[in-house]
């Protein structure tokens, strides 16, 4: 019996389990780093790493852009006759494709596994329908789905927004979407369910209300976590930044924005967030940095693992290459605890031009390879110290004495002020270095010994 899944037809002909073969390889279809069962830090990279598939990009997009039609074929669409047919095939594509890459865990947007229906009813019966299949291909496989989410975004009744629409016609039916994508969330054994507000911003200042639009969002999330909460949901839920596109300016925008928008809500206990690489880098950011300002403020909790092209200004979704930015990544994960509902979802699709078979595969490979080379070094850095030791002495004067009383509140601004003069007379006051370059040099040796 073969140790992958395939349905009534085999969609990846030729390709078999991919295998761990070591970094001396040149075998296009092999792991060189991710060795799925090996310990890193006490618990394997699986455990660690918790990789999942982007069901709408591996299976959905086609290659279109605004220049071009698609060029990416799929025998799952051409073999059905009707749409529901076509996207059962897509699920047995779907779950072969897992199966044979060896990752864990899936995600999907409700519209991504099941054609919406005429109205609100048989888009609920249509999902449940396919929802009920997957179930048994996980338990057949045991892939998990690590979140599902709703399409709130490609509809054109959602140009305007979902939960932010003036118009509260258009709520009723992103609520319709939501309660049903969350009742697939709970039946699959979803870890998390996430909201990502693509149209959930504005266009022009000049149309809109926007306290308003903030009040409506932060009621339909709160509505949402009671009916997920009250049916059973026990996972986490995100919400995940992005600062424009499509809109001008989402209310997501960047990790900081989120946490505020939680406390101004009161629903700061409720959510955490699902932090994309290439939407960090739209909001002017390092992914590092939104990774720490999450773990910083408390609601670190998935990730969206990909990346954009500097040149390019839009989210241009490609597959992580960058072993000295999945070591930064994979420190701040690992200094904030790991995940525990969370993952490393490939937000990622293969490029235009890449219409092989294989390429999905490859693309998936050297994502994983690239964070698995990024876990060894920050393991690396996190068991030799030097990094968090020059840290650490780096802010001793708060650690004792005056500066200890400061922390812990313990003084005014007058005493804080009186102080100035006993400890501000030296000329080396402020002068001491950061020491920035030789730290990034240290970084980029723990991830040249990688191996």
């Amino acid at each position: 019996m073969a140790d992958y899944f395939v349905g009534k037809k085999e969609y990846f002909p030729g390709i078999g389990k991919i295998q761990y073969e070591g970094p001396a390889s040149d075998n296009p279809l092999a792991f060189k780093f991710y060795d799925a069962d090996r310990k890193v830090g006490g618990k394997t990279m699986r455990e660690h790493l918790r990789f999942a598939v982007a069901y709408w990009h591996s299976f959905g997009q086609d290659g279109t852009d605004p220049f071009g039609s698609a060029t990416h074929d799929y025998p799952w669409k051409t073999d059905a006759s009707t749409p529901m047919e076509a996207h059962e095939h897509k699920l047995d594509a779907a779950f072969e494709f897992f199966t044979k890459l060896g990752a864990g865990f899936y995600c999907f947007h409700d519209r991504d596994i099941a054609p919406e229906g005429a109205s609100p009813s048989e888009s609920e019966k249509n999902l449940a329908h396919m929802v009920a299949l997957a179930a048994e291909r996980q338990k057949a496989t045991g892939v998990r789905l690590l979140w599902g989410t709703a399409n709130l975004f490609s509809h054109p009744r959602y140009m305007n927004g979902a939960a932010t629409n003036p118009e509260f016609g258009v709520l009723t039916q992103a609520a319709a979407q939501v309660k049903a994508a969350i009742d697939a969330t709970i039946a699959l054994s979803g870890q998390g369910y996430v909201f990502w507000g693509g149209r959930e911003g504005y266009m022009s200042l000049l149309n809109t209300d926007l306290k308003r639009e903030k009040d409506h969002l932060a009621r339909f999330l709160a509505m949402s976590r009671d009916y997920g909460r009250t049916h059973g949901f026990k996972g986490t839920f995100y919400i995940e930044p992005k600062p424009m596109e499509p809109t001008k300016h989402q209310y997501d925008f960047d990790v900081e924005t989120v946490a505020g928008f939680l406390r101004a809500y009161g629903l700061e206990k409720d959510f955490r967030v699902n932090i994309e690489a290439n939407h960090a880098e739209l909001a002017g950011h390092d992914f590092q940095h939104e990774l720490e300002t999450a773990a910083a403020l408390g609601i670190f909790g998935s990730v969206d693992a990909n990346r954009g092209d500097p040149r390019n200004g839009w989210d241009t979704d490609q597959f992580p290459s960058s072993v000295y930015e999945t070591t930064l990544a994979m420190l701040a994960i690992l200094r904030a605890g790991g995940f525990t509902t969370g993952g490393l979802n490939f937000d990622a699709k293969i490029r235009r031009n890449s219409v092989d078979q294989a390429d999905l595969f490859e693309a998936h490979i050297g994502g994983m390879d690239a964070f698995a080379a990024g876990l060894l070094a920050a393991q690396r850095i996190i068991d030799d110290g030097k990094l968090a030791g020059f840290v650490r002495d780096r802010y001793t004067s708060f650690d004792a004495g005056e500066g200890a009383r400061f922390e812990a509140g313990g003084m005014n601004l007058e005493e804080l002020a009186a102080l100035a003069g006993s400890l501000g007379g030296s000329a080396r006051l402020g002068r001491t270095s950061g020491k920035q370059e030789r730290l990034e040099n240290l970084i980029t040796q723990y991830v040249l010994k990688v191996k």
